[in-house]
C-alpha cells in the first residue's frame, strides 16, 4: 500500500497591511507610528504600523486608548477601494502558481501548491518566489508559512513576521505542536485559552493528553477540533470558492453599551469584518441582517432585503444604520452586536485535483 499523499500548504499574510500601503503611498509615514481608521477623540483602529504596535495598539482598539498608549500617533482615514486594489494585485500573484487559492481576508489566502503552474517540487521555494511577486508588484513585504495542512501552515506564517518565511515540515510537526502555547493556536481564542489554563492545559503536550470524549464534554463541538490539531491531524482542504449561505461577524462586549455614538462605533470593525470576508468571497447579497443580545440575553434580529446587491462597506453602512433605528433605536444596554449578508450572487465550488508526494 502507497503512502497517503502529503500536502504542501502555503499560507501568505501580508505584514500590516493597510497601514503599510498607506506608508507606501505616502512617505512622510514612513517609520511612524501609523493607525488607520479612528481619530484622535473617537472611533476605532482599523490597523495599526508596526512602529504602532510597538506601543501595544492593534486593530479593534478604541481610538482614545490608542493615543493615550501612543500621543505621537498619527490617525489616517481607511481607503478601503484602495486596499481592494491591492489585494487584486496579491491574489492574482498567486494564482501565477495555483488555481488552489483560498482567500482569508483582503491580506492573507491558503494556497494548496502540491501540484503547481511552475512544477517547482519545493514549497518553499515556491513561497520565496510569491514573496518576490509580490514585492515587485505593490512595494510590499508579506510572510510565508508553510506546512502539510493548513493549521499548521496559519501558525507558520506568523512565527517570523515581518517579511519572514517559516517551514514546519511533517518530521517536526508533532515536536512543534506540543512546545506550542495554547493561546498561539489558531482557533483557539483568549476565554477558551483562559479556561484551558484553569483546566492545566498551557501547551500542545498537555491538550495532546486529553482524551476526545472529554474534550467534547467541556468545549462542544469544538472539543473534536481541538483534539485534532493536538495531534497534527487537519484534512480540510483549500476551497478555491467556498459556497456560503451568508457572511457575517459579530462581537460581544465587555461592557453593555447604552451611549448611541457608543453603539455606533462598535458596528464599525464589524462592519470592516464583513466586508473583509465579502471581498475575500467574491460575493455581494440583498438582505443585510442587524443582530442585536441585550444585557438579559434577549436577542433581536432585524432584516431589510435591498433591490441591489449589497457588497462592501460603503453600501453596507447606510442600511445596517437604517436597521439600527427602526422601528426604533434600542434603548437596553447591548453586550453584543452582529451584521450579516444572505441572498448571496457566491459561485459553485470546485474540487481540488488529484494530488501527489513531493519534497518540501
Amino acid at each position: 500500500m502507497s503512502a497517503p499523499a502529503i500536502r504542501k500548504i502555503i499560507h501568505i499574510d501580508m505584514d500590516a497591511f493597510f497601514a503599510s500601503i498607506e506608508q507606501r503611498d505616502n512617505p512622510e509615514l514612513r517609520g511612524k507610528p501609523l493607525a488607520v481608521g479612528g481619530s484622535r477623540d473617537r472611533g476605532v483602529v482599523a490597523a495599526a504600523s508596526y512602529e504602532a504596535r510597538q506601543f501595544g495598539i492593534h486593530s479593534a482598539m478604541p481610538s482614545k486608548t490608542a493615543y493615550r498608549k501612543c500621543p505621537n500617533i498619527i490617525f489616517v482615514p481607511p481607503r478601503f477601494d484602495v486596499y481592494k486594489s491591492v489585494s487584486k494585485q496579491i491574489m492574482d500573484v498567486f494564482r501565477e502558481f495555483t488555481d488552489l487559492v483560498e482567500p482569508l481576508s483582503l491580506d492573507e489566502a491558503y494556497l494548496d501548491v502540491t501540484e503547481n503552474k511552475i512544477n517547482l517540487p519545493s514549497a518553499t521555494l515556491i513561497a520565496r518566489q510569491i514573496k518576490k511577486r509580490i514585492k515587485e508588484e505593490t512595494e510590499l513585504t508579506a510572510s510565508a508559512g508553510i506546512s502539510m495542512n493548513k493549521f499548521l501552515a496559519k501558525i507558520a506564517s506568523d512565527m517570523d513576521k515581518p517579511d519572514g518565511i517559516y517551514l514546519i515540515t511533517p518530521d517536526i510537526a508533532d515536536a512543534f505542536v506540543d512546545t506550542l502555547p495554547i493561546e498561539k493556536f489558531f482557533g483557539v481564542g483568549k476565554k477558551t485559552a483562559e479556561k484551558m489554563k484553569s483546566l492545566g492545559i498551557f501547551y500542545g503536550k498537555d491538550l495532546k493528553g486529553w482524551e476526545l470524549h472529554t474534550l467534547t464534554k467541556q468545549f462542544g463541538k469544538a472539543g473534536r477540533y481541538y483534539y485534532n490539531i493536538a495531534h497534527g491531524k487537519d484534512d480540510r482542504a483549500v476551497q478555491p470558492n467556498r459556497i456560503r449561505k451568508s457572511i457575517g461577524a459579530e462581537r460581544t462586549f465587555e461592557t453593555d453599551l447604552t451611549e448611541p455614538d457608543a453603539i455606533r462605533e462598535a458596528l464599525v470593525p464589524i462592519i470592516e469584518s464583513v466586508d473583509k470576508r465579502l471581498t475575500s468571497s467574491n460575493a455581494s447579497g440583498k438582505t443585510v441582517t442587524l443582530k442585536i443580545k441585550f444585557f438579559d440575553f434577549v436577542q433581536q434580529t432585524r432584516s431589510k432585503t435591498v433591490p441591489e446587491f449589497v457588497g462592501d462597506a460603503a453600501a453596507l453602512w447606510p442600511i445596517v444604520n437604517e436597521l439600527l433605528e427602526s422601528p426604533e433605536f434600542p434603548e437596553s444596554p447591548i453586550r453584543l452586536l452582529g451584521v450579516s449578508l444572505s441572498n448571496l450572487n457566491n459561485a459553485p465550488s470546485s474540487g481540488p485535483p488529484g494530488q501527489m508526494r513531493l519534497e518540501f
